[in-house]
């Protein structure tokens, strides 16, 4: 709740209506839509123009004989009949171009928020984002496809039937237009509080989305804290406020609606007065009044129209300004202007040259201070130390999921900074901690990496990470969708199809972050020889808090409180006697897995956590 508050409070308010014209750019591939749907929305608008002339004519020559009459009604016939294939027209290309806008806009808010860095996703929940892409999207598809054309609509007529009030009787309009000023006061006034409210309206909703997504995702711990009470108040709060926000909306909107509607057909009464007062004094004709009568009431169903869909816009430029918010959004990562490829192929060498870094949600407690690290193409290096000491952080920057503050990191001599991200990670496989289990099939998470990969590529790489069994014993093997999050898996299963993804990949540096620790003694060993494999001949980088995973590597680097304190192999660094040493015997002699466990999650000693709480 709190970082969706902190969002909705880091916003700017709501400008006017112009907001809209955001949107053109993605209106502009359409023009010959725009120019089909204009047409139709003119021919409509200038027939419901002619029909009160025709009836004037049949008023002012109903004593004329029948056969004149049916001349005039079959003229009316005609212009229905053109008035709804007009309108029908004006439906079709319209609610095309809507569907057709609203798409490209979802297409192109996902497409920049998936680029945007870790940095990005602090700030704004994805609930949020989400929100955006769905509920916003659908409030300008309201507008583009129906409202926009409504308001067009209404216009032509207004102006239209303004000029035929003038042609029918100039004293009569003359009274119709000091009505105008009083209804386009309470439209100005309460317009501008119903963008504001309008803005607030969708914010909250976004936030509601942001709870609910986020409770959600951890509906098993949530349920296993029995937190589910505190969840729903959360979720409730939120939502009560939204509701009271839109609340006020609609009372805004039923007032404004409630003042204009009694103005104009106030106005409208009077001046039929008036008019009937002249037909009786023989000043017009009854066709003319009749005329009048019907064009006033065009003129005012458009007003009113106009008012209601006012606020269908204010609304709608809400939603543009926070869809062109994650359009524009800066990211502290991008790519350079000028690229340098990688150098190919591969030799996989990875540098740290004096790097610093400090996670922008924790700004006064370094992550990773003065780090000097060379690691030479298919060694093997292992990072330990307790958690919060920097391993993971080393692991992040070396993917550029964020810049280091002071010194760089390179890849076969390059600067990551001076590469297309997309260019270089494609030379990096990574088995993450946690795996990401996507809702698709076993065979389309394995192939994540290589989407063109075999069948039997895939079962290739699923044998080398032991899950070939896993995956085979479900009920459409690897056809299977495995739900979202991979809730179908246990925890080792899931690490299972994250090593065969990164076999897969056969990438020229591997990278794992503890990519055995979910597994069972059997299964670690099985898969820790399958590692040992896909490490030959590989830059690999290895975090691990069981050292016994780690004892074989080509060197050890020993980090604490964002600082290398030692570096060797296994043998080299117990004999230093230094923290290495320590963990090592307290693991092998002393106290087992579970008290170096203690020490390498920060239990036994206090130590800094890296802000993101990655080791």
């Amino acid at each position: 709740m709190a970082r969706g508050t902190a969002t909705l409070e880091d916003r700017p308010p709501g400008r006017r209506v112009g907001a809209l014209a955001a949107l053109w750019p993605f209106v502009r591939p359409y023009r010959g839509q725009v120019v089909l749907a204009i047409v139709a929305l003119a021919l409509t608008s200038a027939i419901s123009l002619v029909l009160p002339l025709a009836v004037r004519r049949v008023v002012d020559n109903f004593d004329d004989g029948a056969g004149l009459l049916d001349e005039y009604f079959g003229a009316a016939l005609v212009i229905v009949a053109l008035l709804a294939l007009g309108t029908a027209a004006r439906y079709f290309f319209v609610t095309r171009l809507g569907e057709r806008v609203v798409a490209d806009i979802r297409k192109a808010v996902f497409a920049r928020v998936i680029t945007l860095s870790p940095a990005f996703f602090e700030r704004v929940m994805t609930g949020e984002i989400l929100s955006r892409i769905t509920t916003d999207t659908t409030l300008i598809q309201s507008v583009i496809g129906s409202s926009l054309s409504i308001a067009l609509r209404n216009m032509l007529i207004l102006a239209g039937g303004l000029a035929m009030l003038a042609v029918t009787s100039l004293k009569l309009m003359g009274l119709v237009l000091l009505i105008v000023p009083a209804i386009l006061v309470p439209i100005i006034l309460l317009g501008r509080r119903l963008r504001a409210l309008s803005r607030a309206n969708q914010d909250w909703i976004a936030a509601s989305s942001g709870s609910a997504s986020e409770s959600l995702l951890a509906a098993q711990t949530v349920q296993a804290y029995t937190h589910e009470a505190r969840s729903i108040a959360r979720f409730d709060e939120v939502t009560e406020q939204s509701y009271d926000v839109a609340l006020s909306r609609v009372r805004t909107r039923a007032l404004m609606t409630a003042i204009v509607i009694f103005l104009i057909f106030s106005g409208v009464i009077g001046v039929l007065w008036i008019g009937a007062r002249d037909v009786s004094a023989g000043a017009m004709t009854a066709g003319q009044l009749v005329q009048f009568v019907i064009y006033a009431i065009l003129v005012a169903g458009s007003t009113g129209a106009l008012s209601e869909i006012w606020g269908e816009l204010q609304r709608a430029a809400g939603a543009t300004e926070r869809l062109a918010d994650l359009l524009t959004a800066e990211d502290a990562m991008a790519d350079p202007a000028r690229p340098v490829p990688l150098p190919r192929p591969v030799r996989g060498q990875i540098a740290l040259e004096g790097v610093g870094f400090r996670y922008p949600s924790r700004p006064d407690i370094p992550a990773l201070a003065d780090v000097d690290l060379m690691i030479r193409p298919g060694e093997t290096v292992a990072l330990v130390g307790p958690s919060g000491a920097g391993k993971t952080t080393v692991i992040q920057l070396i993917q550029r999921f964020w810049d280091p503050v002071a010194g760089r990191v390179t890849l076969d001599g390059v600067d990551l900074r001076d590469m297309r991200r997309d260019d270089f990670r494609q030379a990096i496989a990574l088995v993450p901690q946690d795996p990401v289990i996507f809702a698709a099939s076993a065979r389309d998470n394995i192939a994540l990496g290589r989407p063109d990969a075999s069948d039997a590529e895939i079962e290739a790489a699923a044998r080398a990470a032991h899950a070939h069994e896993v995956i085979a014993a479900l009920p459409a093997g690897y056809d299977t969708p495995l739900g979202e999050r991979g809730v179908m898996l246990s925890g080792g299963q899931r690490q299972r199809i994250a090593i065969a993804r990164a076999i897969l990949r056969d990438a020229p540096v591997l990278l794992l972050d503890e990519a055995t620790s979910a597994l069972d003694a059997e299964s670690e060993s099985l898969v820790q020889a399958a590692v040992n494999r896909l490490s030959e001949g590989r830059t690999t980088i290895v975090i691990a808090h069981r050292l016994a995973t780690v004892k074989k590597a080509d060197r050890i680097v020993v980090f604490d409180r964002g600082r290398i304190v030692a570096q060797g192999t296994h043998e080299a660094l117990v004999a230093e006697d230094g923290l290495y040493a320590r963990l090592a015997r307290m693991q092998f002699t002393d106290g087992g897995e579970a008290a170096t466990a203690a020490v390498l999650a920060g239990r036994a000693r206090p130590v800094p956590q890296d802000a993101s709480g990655a080791a």
